[in-house]
């Protein structure tokens, strides 16, 4: 039951914190064209830069979290086939 609250608390704050990153995209995009509009393309490189460690981040979290279930599931299977 603990796990379960746990569990939909987290996803109650996962979507309310979501709602609100919406608001920032248009900021982003009008300060990303003003800047290059005036020749400075730093802000550019450095959103992308952000963009990508974004979309890496829930890959590499799943990825560890992957290796150990993987990790603990081998360690039961091999403490239940002991005598």
């Amino acid at each position: 039951m603990k796990k379960a609250f746990k569990i939909v608390f987290l996803s109650l704050v996962a979507v309310l914190f979501h709602s609100a990153s919406f608001a920032q995209c248009a900021m982003c995009r009008a300060s990303v064209e003003n800047n290059v509009s005036n020749g400075d393309t730093s802000i550019g490189a450095g959103l992308n830069l952000g963009i990508m460690y974004l979309f890496t981040m829930p890959y590499i979290i799943a990825m560890v979290l992957g290796f150990f279930w993987y990790r603990n599931a081998k360690k039961r299977k091999a403490k239940i086939s002991l005598p």
